[in-house]
């Protein structure tokens, strides 16, 4: 099993910290797609996995979920957080067992999630529609009534495909945040598709957050980027940070950073592998 770097108390304590030095942006990986950033008093959790629902939900069948890392913190303990995002409907990304424990301890939680999906939000969050920001691809939205003004844009993501409801609504998507001076790109799940990094590079990134998992047949679940592919886009967005994720959970659909690595080396991209509860600050400096 996996250990956090940091976790439960010593996790608050850092994030603590972090917060006393709000001109710059802070980033913690909490496992899979999930990570926490604050900047200037703002704090947006980004596709929170923070249970054992689908270790549970698979027991005893032919695809176990057996965990390989340990948890980084109960959700209820985050009781801080004023936006959580959900990028897509699976559960690693949309867990009612995180969602509901953190709405209870946020009373004016937001929720930032494509608008195809707005009622799976809503049955799993506990939510009601007023806290629930959908959005399409290509649509954006500023959160103003927060500590500091933070805006949301909607990006497609293709999980393999990029798929669409009835009436044409993106179901997987990503979300550019814009946190002040700087950009962060959480992809969601995704693999790469034609126009994504002219789509993107305008927005002058100071991190990515890429999966790296891959794609596998014999692991019947959509698939995603692979550690070369993830850094090879981060090259091609002019990413300044690029940060692996979506691996280290579960023992059937994970993968090494190595491959990841080696590649952002060859490409002097600029890169960071977070252990578990790790934190990525980025100041001014490291903009320039």
């Amino acid at each position: 099993m996996i250990r956090p770097l940091q976790q439960d108390d010593a996790l608050l304590a850092d994030l603590a910290a972090a917060r006393r030095d709000p001109a710059a942006l802070h980033v913690w990986w909490l496992g899979q797609s999930g990570f926490l950033a604050a900047w200037s008093g703002v704090t947006v959790l980004f596709d929170p996995y923070l249970s054992d629902s689908l270790t549970k939900k698979y027991a005893g069948t032919d695809k176990p979920h057996v965990r390989v890392s340990g948890r980084v913190i109960a959700p209820e303990r985050l009781d801080f957080v004023d936006v959580v995002t959900s990028s897509h409907n699976h559960t690693d990304h949309l867990d009612p067992e995180t969602l509901r424990l953190l709405a209870q301890a946020n009373p004016g939680l937001l929720m930032v999630c494509p608008e195809a999906n707005r009622a799976t939000v809503r049955e799993r969050s506990g939510l009601p529609d007023e806290r629930i920001l959908g959005l399409e691809a290509g649509g954006q939205s500023e959160i103003g009534n927060l500590r500091s003004k933070i805006t949301f844009h909607a990006v497609p993501a293709a999980h393999e495909a990029l798929d669409v409801d009835s009436q044409g609504r993106h179901l997987y998507l990503g979300f550019v945040v814009r946190l002040g001076p700087f950009t962060v790109y959480h992809a969601g799940d995704t693999v790469r598709y034609a126009g994504m990094a002219e789509r993107l590079r305008p927005f002058a990134l100071d991190a990515a957050l890429l999966p790296i998992n891959g794609r596998a047949p014999e692991r019947r679940v959509a698939g995603n980027l692979d550690g070369p592919e993830a850094a090879q886009l981060a090259h091609d967005l002019g990413a300044r940070q690029a940060v692996p994720c979506h691996y280290d959970l579960f023992a059937f659909n994970t993968a090494s950073p190595d491959a990841f690595v080696a590649a952002c080396e060859a490409l002097r991209q600029p890169h960071r592998v977070l252990r578990l509860g790790e934190r990525l600050t980025l100041g001014a400096a490291d903009r320039r």
